[in-house]
């Protein structure tokens, strides 16, 4: 299988016509004239591009309630003296050390600087420029207010640069620890947002490799989407992407490398085993600087490894499966059961497994072992498990032997799913009430892998034909099922089987006999 992995932040356009975000002024001053004049000396100027937002406040009351509601203030034109001696002053600690801001650039302007004298208040408030209000000249201002901008960019630059690190530190953390490739697909749209922090639209993709059944290799479909491609999952990715991209998508598929596009980054990776990693992003700035750059390369890159591990498990677990059903399917061609007794056994262990509330890990542990549960009528003669008739005592003892050999053929093993399975085939005929073999456990003495698998082995060997008996009715199962509650079988789990057992019946059609 081919996996691709796409992600949108914007839309599905290829170029960047967002105009920045203005830079945000806050005016703190109790006379309007000042905030006249300020806007009116600073209102035709730009920095890096970007324009000038003002926010005026009149208190320093007011000042703290805008800084506290208003993201991204640049720099604080800070009046000292206005409905107390000190308000300014009040408004530069409590950005400091209440709201812990360290990024607001603060310049204090005073009309009475013998309230405020300027050796002390540089030594003992955070600010970041001090003026008098008679030497801001329109040219002074404009400086002090265009190195404030600077001041404030240099700040947040390094900012975003270490949080973008430790996004990219997190996220690969994060999906190193993911198993399940459904899993990975939306943690890896999580993380992407994250670290690309400009949207909610991504979308990945998945198909099968052409090579090995003669297909157009471009005939990918999209699995999973976010955002704007959430109405695109199942389409060909040819109809999503842009079409001015279609020819730059298969050149990326021959050369293995990252292009950094206008307002776009597309990846792509093939390793020898043919599964493929792909990775687009668009709504991007047309232009990326170089520690932008080096972060995306760096988290693709631990992708790329995720992902090879995630595929590796995959390849080991669904080696394990193989042979695990391969092994139990011997055993039930010797006794002339379906080979899809052990599917639907496996398929309803887990969903009673999640009913009952077992984690996703322990879920997937109890249907890769749950198949093993006969294991042991492999030594078991052809006589006694062919037999069309009722058992004899001797038989039946005989019979009884296959749960200790199951266990004993399982137990030594280090693997999980084998010692799962080495406590499903011994435990998985002992009863609740204590009168089952081969120990006479009772209650939660049972391992509860065994007791949910004995509860649907019954109910599948009921439900199915068999050997030495027809198919019975729904109604019978049922029944029978609901009669041996607190004997049999474990109360709690009959009554989490009864509440849902169209769900169970529902397996039992998908895979017949």
């Amino acid at each position: 299988m081919e996996e691709f992995i796409f992600a949108d932040d914007i839309d599905d356009s290829t170029q960047s016509s967002t105009s920045l975000a203005p830079w945000k002024l806050l005016i703190v001053d109790d006379e309007e004239e000042v905030h006249s004049v300020t806007k009116l000396a600073l209102q035709d100027i730009k920095f890096q591009e970007r324009d000038i937002e003002f926010i005026s406040a009149y208190s320093g009351r007011e000042a703290i309630r805008i800084i506290e509601s208003t993201e991204d203030i640049a720099v604080v034109l800070l009046d000292v003296v206005m409905e107390t001696d000190d308000a300014g002053l009040k408004v530069a600690r409590h950005v400091r050390d209440v709201t812990e801001n360290k990024m607001i650039r603060i310049i204090l302007r005073t009309g009475q600087p013998g309230q405020a004298p300027e050796r002390n208040v540089i030594l003992n408030y955070d600010i970041n420029d001090y003026k008098s209000k008679t030497e801001l000249t329109s040219q002074r201002l404009f400086t002090s207010v265009i190195t404030a901008f600077r001041s404030y960019s240099d700040l947040s630059a390094l900012e975003y640069n270490r949080q973008g690190l430790e996004r990219v530190i997190d996220a690969s953390c994060d999906l190193f620890s993911i198993s399940a490739m459904s899993l990975f697909i939306d943690g890896l749209l999580t993380q992407l947002t994250a670290i690309f922090s400009r949207g909610q639209s991504s979308f990945a993709l998945n198909s099968f490799v052409a090579e090995r059944h003669g297909e157009d290799t471009t005939a990918l479909k999209v699995v999973a989407a976010q955002g704007d491609f959430k109405t695109h999952i199942g389409a060909n990715v040819l109809d999503v992407l842009p079409d001015n991209l279609q020819g730059l998508y298969n050149d990326v598929q021959q050369s293995n490398e990252m292009v950094f596009g206008q307002g776009y980054i597309i990846y792509y990776r093939q390793d020898p085993q043919e599964f493929s990693t792909l990775v687009f992003v668009s709504g991007m700035p047309d232009t990326i600087n170089s520690h932008d750059r080096h972060l995306i390369e760096l988290f693709l890159r631990n992708v790329q490894l995720a992902y090879d591990n995630i595929l590796l498990n995959q390849e080991i677990e669904s080696t394990q499966r193989d042979i695990v059903y391969r092994l139990g399917n011997a055993l039930e061609s010797r006794s002339r059961e379906s080979g899809n007794h052990l599917n639907r056994v496996a398929l309803c262990s887990a969903l009673l497994g999640r009913l009952y509330g077992l984690d996703s890990h322990e879920v997937k542990l109890l249907k890769l072992s749950a198949p093993l549960h006969d294991v042991g009528k492999i030594a078991i003669p052809d006589n006694i498990l062919m037999c069309e008739s009722k058992l004899t005592t001797d038989q039946f003892e005989t019979m009884k032997t296959h749960a200790q050999i199951g266990y004993e053929l399982l137990h030594d093993s280090t693997r999980p799913i084998l010692k799962a399975g080495s406590l499903i085939a011994l435990n998985h005929h002992e009863r609740w009430d204590g009168s089952g073999y081969p120990n006479g456990l009772a209650g939660d003495e049972i391992d509860l892998f065994a007791r949910i698998v004995s509860l649907v082995d019954v109910f599948d060997a009921l439900y199915n034909k068999r050997c030495y008996k027809p198919a019975y009715e729904l109604d019978f199962c049922i029944n029978f099922i609901t009669e041996n509650a607190g004997t049999a079988f474990d109360p709690a789990l009959v009554e989490l089987f009864l509440a849902n057992q169209e769900q169970f019946i529902e397996i039992m059609t998908k895979h017949p006999d």
